[in-house]
């Protein structure tokens, strides 16, 4: 039963900051680049890499570098278990 539980344990980890809850609520439009998810938030690029680490870690969002620009988007099957 551990087993089972631990990545719902993630991703309930993940959505207990409301500054993850709005970067997710964000990729349920479209994806988007890491440099477009800090508009919104007051601050530094490596504090909101943090976030994203999180969320990817959870499951819950997947990224894409091409070149200098690293993508995100939502993985909704994850949010469908």
């Amino acid at each position: 039963m551990a087993n089972k539980q631990e990545p719902f344990d993630l991703v309930f980890a993940a959505l207990s900051n409301p500054t993850r809850r709005a970067i997710v609520m964000r990729l349920s439009r479209e994806p988007a680049s890491v440099s477009e998810l800090s508009k919104p938030f007051a601050m530094a690029m490596p504090t909101l890499l943090q976030h994203v680490r999180v969320l990817e870690t959870s499951g819950l969002i997947e990224t894409e570098k091409i070149g200098r620009v690293r993508t995100c988007s939502l993985r909704a099957e994850v949010m469908a278990r």
